[in-house]
């Protein structure tokens, strides 16, 4: 019971994070833009297109978290989008530039130390700690999404064994509650 908890803050934490950096990149796209164009991953051509996408990417995932529609769906794209956002820190990093990621807002070249980077990592390897936790436990309160909120009962006809949290024996602190 704790876990469905938990995952309200966390679910929640992590639909700011995506709402709050995909707003304000979506409100200046020229700037995204260039703090797309500063990674230099993408030709000159495809980085307007990133600027545009980025950002409603990460305002649609934050909508998703936030009113708890499509949980795991929703934590599965966040790790896989932070995880290429870390590379990309990680890219720029190793190749000597000195940018701002643009992350929330801002970006492009910019005078800056090893420590802003390490600090970029860091906090998106806490961002990927909450998408992991959603991953793994997707139901919780205050969710609309029938395969995000928490279960109220289950009997002996329950077919869980498409849970991965089930299948890992997760729920078994439901199952003893029940007995009682």
């Amino acid at each position: 019971m704790w876990r469905y908890v938990v995952s309200v803050p966390v679910r929640i934490g992590l639909a700011a994070v995506w709402l709050i950096a995909g707003g304000i990149k979506a409100v200046d796209p020229d700037q995204s833009e260039i703090a797309v164009k500063a990674y230099h991953l993408f030709p000159d051509s495809t980085a307007y297109a990133v600027s545009l996408v980025l950002p409603m990417a990460e305002i649609a995932l934050g909508l998703l978290l936030l009113i708890g529609l499509a949980v795991r769906p929703a934590a599965i794209a966040s790790a896989v989008l932070l995880v290429l956002l870390i590379a990309a820190i990680v890219s720029v990093w190793a190749r000597g530039y000195t940018i701002d990621c643009g992350c929330f807002g801002g970006g492009g070249e910019a005078d800056v130390s090893w420590r802003n980077y390490l600090t970029e990592i860091l906090r998106d390897v806490g961002f990927l700690a909450l998408a992991a936790w959603l991953i793994v436990f997707p139901r919780s309160h205050l969710a609309l999404g029938p395969g995000s909120r928490p279960r109220v009962a289950r009997d002996d006809h329950d077919d869980d064994s498409n849970d991965p949290a089930t299948a890992a024996g997760v729920d078994d602190e439901m199952a003893t509650e029940e007995k009682h």
